[in-house]
């Protein structure tokens, strides 16, 4: 194990990672075939780990949304834990599709599910929103504060008996992901709307960049099946 690799598990996990682990699954709501969660109830989580965070949406023309033609388009701006991101959303109808001139009703509704993504990017429910069923990479148990509960490592006893004397090989240098790859791959999770730093943290590192070259199959290979899967569940709902 590389200094790296050896310093990233033995310090604390971060926010982020200790969001993300945060398994929401009760709290889910499924709509048409989408599954996302009520920004109400993000909007408690959120502020029981940063009773500090804050909130806005950006304006356009004093329009709080982007007109993209006849349609529009809602961005949320979360600050928690000292960090900014910002989410979009276009305002959509009941069957997920862009509504042409909405209305109030349907841009605070825009509003409020775009303040709930822009919250994920925080940690909190990301993997709803990338289309799994329980956190990436993280275990789904929880405490009664919702603090994930840590795996124990388990050391085989062989190991422990009998130590070889032979000295460990060299850790070759991994080949990361190139230019090429990184491009595919974001146009890929665009498409299915996967964050990219979901990818990465699934391989327990911060950028794509830092992605093993020979995860490249199997990250494409899983977007790929996310997207086949969005054309059925959209092909089913109508």
């Amino acid at each position: 194990m590389s200094k790296e690799a050896e310093a990233r598990e033995a310090s604390p996990p971060s926010t982020f990672e200790r969001l993300a682990s945060i398994n929401v699954n009760e709290y889910v709501e499924k709509k048409n075939g989408l599954s996302y969660v009520s920004w109400a109830w993000a909007v408690d989580q959120l502020l029981r780990q940063d009773p500090t965070a804050t909130w806005e949406y950006l304006f356009w023309d004093n329009k709080p949304y982007c007109p993209i033609g006849e349609t529009a388009m809602v961005f949320c701006r979360v600050t928690a834990f000292g960090i900014t991101r910002t989410s979009q959303l276009p305002v959509m109808n009941h069957r997920n599709q862009p509504i042409p001139t909405p209305n109030s009703f349907e841009l605070n509704t825009a509003m409020q599910r775009c303040l709930a993504k822009a919250i994920a990017l925080h940690g909190l429910a990301l993997y709803v929103y990338a289309g799994e069923d329980t956190p990436l990479e993280y275990g789904n148990e929880t405490n009664s504060d919702s603090t994930p509960v840590p795996k124990e490592k388990s050391v085989p006893a062989k190991a422990i008996a009998e130590p070889s004397p032979v000295a460990p090989k060299p850790v070759a240098k991994v080949q990361c992901l190139g230019e090429n790859e990184i491009k595919t791959i974001r146009e890929l999770a665009e498409k299915v709307g996967v964050n990219e730093l979901v990818i990465a943290k699934a391989y327990k590192v911060d950028t794509l960049a830092e992605v093993p070259l020979a995860k490249t199959a199997q990250i494409i290979s899983k977007l790929q099946e996310k997207a086949a899967k969005a054309v059925t569940e959209t092909e089913t709902t109508e």
